[in-house]
């Protein structure tokens, strides 16, 4: 477990980078985003300078610069691999590094999520772990079961003003997230720890009496269980969301072990956090740990002018600006390591970065940004836990369903 005044840090991994002309720069590698290969040297990478895990994006639809209708752009990276798929690939390649993909829940069944995250935490030796995220309006189609609310298009001002019903569908929409992360978290503990035997002599595998039905009635969700997979290694691997607002920080206050937020400066951060911290309480878990880390896209440079270069350059063949839910920070390490600590100060716990261009933004943070963490004695040195959840400074979950021994 990292001492108590270290940073934790996580990298964002999508596509080319989280800008959408990262694929044309020179040392991307588009034509290899279909292989294991290209996310595995990723990986390693962020393993290499000891970061704490990776995400992986994910969704049910092409990326899109509308979240209610697919568009028609060709100048922009298009299609995607399976996340979960992806981290179940790189696990064995990895030994130390936590493995976060994304799965949206809205078109799909707790039951599959449940087995798939806990197979991915058994072939990484208790690495894993999953972001949960709902469903964006133009997935919908897809799947042709149900229809999702469109997102309120800006008014002439370029505000939003979100219709009553859209607000309720918010509402419905987190609450069945919240139904979904407990279903899959009460299937991990379906088995006990020891439920498999493994005796030939006797000829026992398992023990029934040790695998339990979960039997979860809900407005969502009725789902019987027990898994068909035993328990994680970690027990509970790591449930993450990203939020940006009231509905989201209260499913994250309720079910989650880590909330990515997006502030906009430590005062910001610091009301999040409060809003955050008050709604675990409500929920019973003011005595748990809940990690809240701060989302931000970065392009950086040797000087702040390199940087600026880079990112007007990127700019310039987008056509402008993209529009980005989280702060761009564009400087060097040396200020993006003086902005994190001045967030921290609002109450955060880490950081997600979202590198703008894949490798060489990655390769800034790695190889600049670490080092002058560990410089200012703010990060960590070695890993120093073997799961996840320890290097989070989170303990092993008891078993909700084994009697108290």
């Amino acid at each position: 477990m990292s001492p108590p005044d270290h940073l934790h840090l996580a990298v964002a991994l999508d596509g080319t980078g989280w800008h959408p002309a990262a694929w044309r720069e020179p040392g991307a590698r588009p034509g290899e985003l279909l292989t294991a290969r290209y996310w595995a040297d990723l990986v390693a990478r962020a393993e290499s300078r000891l970061l704490d895990f990776v995400t992986l994006e994910d969704a049910l639809a092409l990326q899109s610069t509308s979240p209610n209708r697919h568009d028609a752009r060709t100048d922009e990276v298009r299609g995607r691999l399976d996340a979960v798929l992806i981290a179940s690939r790189v696990a064995p390649l990895t030994r130390h590094i936590g493995l976060v993909p994304t799965v949206t829940v809205t078109h799909t069944e707790p039951f599959h999520i449940s087995k798939a995250i806990a197979t991915l935490d058994h072939i990484s030796g208790g690495r894993g772990g999953w972001r949960a995220q709902v469903a964006k309006p133009l997935e919908a189609p897809h799947f042709g079961r149900r229809e999702v609310a469109p997102f309120p298009e800006p008014g002439p001002d370029g505000r939003l003003a979100p219709p009553e019903e859209f607000a309720r569908a918010v509402a419905d929409a987190f609450g069945e997230t919240e139904d979904f992360v407990e279903v899959v978290r009460r299937l991990w503990d379906s088995w006990e720890d020891d439920a498999e035997i493994r005796d030939a002599a006797t000829e026992r595998f398992i023990d029934r009496d040790k695998l339990h039905y979960v039997d979860f009635a809900g407005r969502w969700f009725a789902v019987r269980g027990p898994s068909i997979v035993p328990r994680p290694p970690q027990g509970q691997p790591l449930v993450t969301v990203l939020a940006h607002a009231s509905a989201p920080y209260r499913l994250g206050a309720r079910s989650a072990d880590v909330v990515y937020v997006t502030p906009r400066d430590t005062e910001h951060a610091r009301a999040v956090v409060a809003e955050i911290r008050a709604e675990q309480e409500t929920a019973g878990r003011g005595g748990e740990t809940v990690h809240v880390f701060a989302d931000i896209g970065v392009t950086l440079g040797a000087t702040s002018a390199e940087a600026e270069d880079r990112r007007a350059a990127l700019d310039a063949r987008a056509g402008g600006a993209p529009v980005s839910d989280a702060q761009d920070f564009t400087g060097t390490a040396v200020e993006l390591a003086d902005l994190l600590l001045a967030l921290r100060e609002g109450g955060l716990t880490g950081f997600r970065l979202r590198p703008a261009v894949l490798p060489d933004d990655l390769t800034a943070v790695t190889g600049a940004l670490v080092p002058e963490l560990q410089r200012r004695g703010v990060f960590r040195t070695a890993y120093e836990a073997a799961t996840l959840r320890g290097l989070l400074g989170l303990g092993r979950p008891a078993n909700r369903y084994a009697a108290p021994r």
